[in-house]
């Protein structure tokens, strides 16, 4: 429960930042975020199958 407050508060303070930052620097910030998350993903899944046919 005190992890998802701090998440909660985390999440508000960020958004509460990004609102006053131009709109430029939020896409391309957002752009980052996603290539992260997208090679991230597919970083696991590579190593999940690769794993996993090892087994």
């Amino acid at each position: 429960m005190l992890f998802l407050v701090a998440a909660l508060l985390l999440l508000g303070l960020v958004l509460g930042t990004v609102a006053h930052a131009p709109l430029g620097f939020s896409v391309v910030a957002g752009a980052v975020i996603a290539v992260w998350l997208a090679v991230f993903a597919a970083r696991e899944r590579h190593a999940r199958r690769h794993h996993t046919s090892t087994h």
